[in-house]
């Protein structure tokens, strides 16, 4: 059974830098940008494919929004099983990232204990561990994150991998103030997932934008990259005239110094998880005088 991973024991106590939840980002290298300047992908644009083309029909469908899923480097894409999917035991040959975008996934060990885990929840699987992934609910939707190219295998190629599990639920992680932004009970927060953005590491961070936000994201790294977890957003990045509205599986990215200009609808909260190298922040628009 996996260990139940509070975030509040990766950040609750340093207040203002991320904690390291996977100890495998500490070999990532620096990641290239090799994309135009900035690139919005709606979730219905995104073209799907078969994730484990072996299975055939039974395969659970996946969409890149970034990268190469099955080519070498690191990419992101979406997963779309069906409801009512469980895998049979199989490894992967690297590990990965996930965070649930909607309905709920259950990750673990053939013998553990279910857990469904539902919309912003994030774990991890390591190389070579024997694991299935079931899912439930109305369209049950993930974002998977790796750093090289992505095979299914099956069970009786385990390998052991020093890395551990993780499956945190979101009621369980800890939302804080931006480090370095003035503390607000209704401003964005940050749950800081994976590597350190204080030393302009490659990282991971949920951002929750407040219903009836308006304001900017700022990029102050080489590569910033966002998936639309929850909520809706409308996105203009700064330059351009065209706002699109981000459904939940959306991506936009830009690389080097860019300023995203985001709002959510009164009534509703969004949740972004961004993925850089170095620093962000996230201000709220000035109120009319």
């Amino acid at each position: 059974m996996r260990t139940f991973l509070l975030l509040a024991l990766a950040i609750g106590v340093s207040g203002c830098h991320s904690s390291q939840v996977a100890s495998d980002t500490d070999s990532i290298a620096p990641e290239k940008a090799a994309e135009p300047t900035s690139k919005v992908i709606l979730r219905s644009e995104v073209n799907w494919e078969q994730l484990n083309p072996a299975r055939g029909d039974n395969s659970p469908k996946a969409g890149t929004l970034w990268g190469d899923r099955i080519g070498p480097g690191p990419a992101g894409f979406l997963l779309k099983p069906v409801d009512g999917f469980k895998s049979p035991p199989h490894i992967h040959n690297i590990a990965y990232r996930g965070v649930v975008i909607s309905g709920t996934i259950h990750n673990d060990e053939p013998n553990a204990e279910e857990m469904y885990m539902p919309t912003g929840s994030f774990w991890t699987q390591p190389a070579g561990g024997v694991h299935i992934t079931a899912a439930k609910g109305s369209n049950p939707l993930a974002y998977i994150e790796i750093e090289d190219a992505f095979g299914v295998l099956p069970a009786e190629k385990m390998f052991h991998s020093e890395d551990k599990p993780i499956n945190l639920d979101a009621s369980n992680i800890v939302w804080i103030d931006q480090p370095g932004m003035p503390t607000s009970a209704n401003g964005p927060k940050v749950a800081f997932l994976w590597g350190n953005p204080q030393d302009d590491q490659l990282n991971g961070t949920l951002v929750k934008l407040p219903n009836g936000f308006t304001g900017m994201m700022r990029s102050h790294g080489s590569t910033f990259r966002a998936v639309v977890i929850q909520g809706s957003p409308n996105h203009l990045l700064s330059g351009e005239n065209d706002v699109k509205t981000l459904e939940p599986g959306s991506y936009f990215s830009s690389k080097g110094e860019a300023v995203h200009q985001v709002s959510c609808e009164v009534g509703e909260e969004c949740i972004i998880y961004v993925r850089m190298e170095g620093k962000f922040d996230v201000v709220p628009a000035q109120p009319k005088k």
